[in-house]
């Protein structure tokens, strides 16, 4: 997969559980680690990622106070929900169960478009 041709293919989702004592959990997970071949801060990431948000067409969330970036995101155009955090220098995209692969596509496409560097992308999966 080329730097700007990756296909963002979903080779599984993560299931949604309710437990008893409340909340959310997910079991399974894929990921898609897009890290930029210059080197970048998490922090330039992250304004990276905020000038993508605002720039539509996407409702987005900071959620929780955490130690890192992590946002709730919606493409209101294709209706895709996935969460995109920041650590490591790279950017993730977390699948959700609903989530297609043209959403992260299009965020991707997006992340390029406002960026001076090429990017490389590897999808990392983990079911039990």
């Amino acid at each position: 997969m080329t730097a700007r041709d990756p296909s963002f293919a979903i080779p599984g989702r993560p299931e949604r559980t309710y437990p008893r004592s409340g909340g959310v959990e997910y079991e399974g997970e894929t990921v898609f680690a897009l890290t930029p071949d210059a080197d970048r801060s998490d922090g330039d990431l992250d304004a990276l990622v905020a000038d993508v948000l605002e720039s539509g067409p996407y409702r987005s969330g900071d959620f929780m106070e955490l130690p890192m970036p992590l946002y709730l995101v919606r493409d209101e155009e294709t209706t895709d929900v996935f969460r995109v955090t920041v650590r490591n220098c790279a950017i993730q995209l977390h699948v959700l169960p609903e989530t297609e692969s043209v959403g992260l596509r299009r965020f991707y496409d997006r992340l390029c478009e406002r960026s001076e560097c090429e990017w490389s992308v590897v999808c990392r999966t983990d079911f039990g």
